[in-house]
């Protein structure tokens, strides 16, 4: 148990655990009450896909920018720009719902703001951590507790809102997102961290990109496990936006409902990030990659079919459990096998695979619901990710092959199992 807390031998980490985790919980908190402001005010399927779709999209197009300025200056001042940049969006979605004036279109519009926002910060935040744990032996510990401040946000942030939209109403669900933020700007404040030295920028943007993209694509372990973590995303994530669907029409319920069943979800993801912490070394991450994303795809076949909410709150975590270990176990490998020059350009492209697919299938399985229904689109996806898991598992052997060299020159292991 000691050694999965290494991480927090780290002041700087401790100060950005400590802020990050309210404001993961700020921003579920907000995810939660515009989903349900959707549904409540249209009912539409169509309409939470694309309210998903927006909040995302950004990533795409934008990441690999993040991650271009997060190789070329300051990361700590770039996420403090980015965080107060967050409060506005939230702010702003806490005025209309207040005032009685807000329609679906405000919340679709104000989703994708945040989505801009989040498409900079989320590849510059992944690549920070380094910098704050400075240590490649502690390394894995602080990225299985990134995770677990996302899931554990997952788990206590829907509970929360469906606590404030029983009593209240969505305008102090965005109310309170708007000042988490304010948590992780303090923390953020009080770091102090070692001056980098950066590498002049020899190439135009363009050409910078493409020096980081030929990079990634020749790094044989990055070309093979981002298409896992994209296929993941694609098809597993959108249990997300359907997710109001299950809660109100097949098993009768509320906000409550719904803050029960992402929570669940949450709390899988808390049990595969605890587990990934615990793990003294490397070996396996590969074949736990694998695992995970057949976990993910085999539980959400048996959920979306599931009428019983003790089985499908049981199989919900472990959807959870299995996308987290899978996307996490490939962070892992990427951030320590990668340069520190072309960090935050491979980061971004995974940030691109992991949240950037993610509203490409939110809008995907929100018009497939509305053709076939919510329990057969989840049940599609979850048949993918079981065929990409097993496509993955009989390239293990060949993957170790390349992974086992670099391991072994950056002093990690001794010619063990990747």
């Amino acid at each position: 148990m000691i050694h999965s807390l290494r991480a927090f031998r780290h002041r700087n980490y401790r100060l950005f655990f400590a802020g990050q985790s309210l404001s993961v919980i700020g921003t579920w908190v907000q995810q939660i009450a515009m989903s349900w402001l959707v549904y409540r005010l249209t009912g539409s399927a169509w309409l939470l896909g694309v309210t998903g779709f927006a909040g995302q999209f950004a990533i795409l197009v934008l990441a690999p920018f993040g991650g271009l300025w997060a190789d070329r200056f300051d990361r700590r001042k770039l996420l403090l720009a980015t965080q107060a940049a967050a409060m506005a969006p939230a702010f702003a979605l806490a005025a209309l719902a207040y005032l009685n004036v807000i329609e679906a279109w405000h919340v679709i519009a104000t989703a994708a703001l945040f989505g801009v926002i989040l498409a900079i910060d989320a590849p510059v935040r992944q690549s920070f951590t380094l910098e704050m744990v400075p240590s490649r032996q502690d390394l894995p510990s602080a990225i299985a507790f990134n995770g677990a401040m996302q899931n554990g946000g997952r788990m206590i942030g829907p509970a929360v809102a469906g606590v404030l939209l029983t009593m209240s109403s969505e305008a102090f669900g965005f109310l309170l997102n708007g000042f988490s933020k304010l948590a992780l700007v303090a923390s953020l404040a009080l770091m102090t961290i070692a001056p980098r030295a950066k590498a002049p920028a020899t190439l135009r943007l363009w050409a910078s990109l493409g020096e980081g993209a030929a990079y990634a694509w020749n790094l044989a372990p990055v070309r093979w496990l981002l298409p896992i973590v994209a296929l993941v995303s694609f098809m597993a994530t959108p249990y997300l936006t359907l997710m109001p669907i299950f809660a109100a029409e097949v098993f009768a319920g509320g906000a409550d409902t719904l803050g029960f069943l992402i929570g669940a979800a949450g709390l899988g993801g808390v049990a595969g990030v605890m587990f990934l912490a615990a793990r003294k070394n490397l070996r396996g991450l590969t074949r736990w990659t694998a695992a995970g994303a057949f976990t993910a795809g085999a539980a959400l076949v048996v959920f979306s079919y599931s009428s019983l909410l003790a089985l499908s709150l049981v199989m919900i975590a472990l959807v959870g459990l299995g996308i987290i270990v899978t996307a996490m176990s490939v962070s892992t490998i990427i951030q320590i096998i990668v340069e520190d020059g072309m960090r935050g350009r491979v980061m971004s492209f995974y940030t691109m695979a992991f949240l950037g697919m993610s509203p490409l299938g939110s809008l995907a399985a929100g018009a497939l619901a509305s053709w076939i229904g919510a329990p057969h689109a989840l049940a599609a996806g979850g048949v993918a990710c079981m065929l990409g898991a097993l496509w993955l598992w009989r390239r293990l052997p060949e993957l170790r092959r390349h992974l086992r060299p670099i391991y072994a020159r950056l002093g990690i292991i001794n010619g063990e199992s990747a």
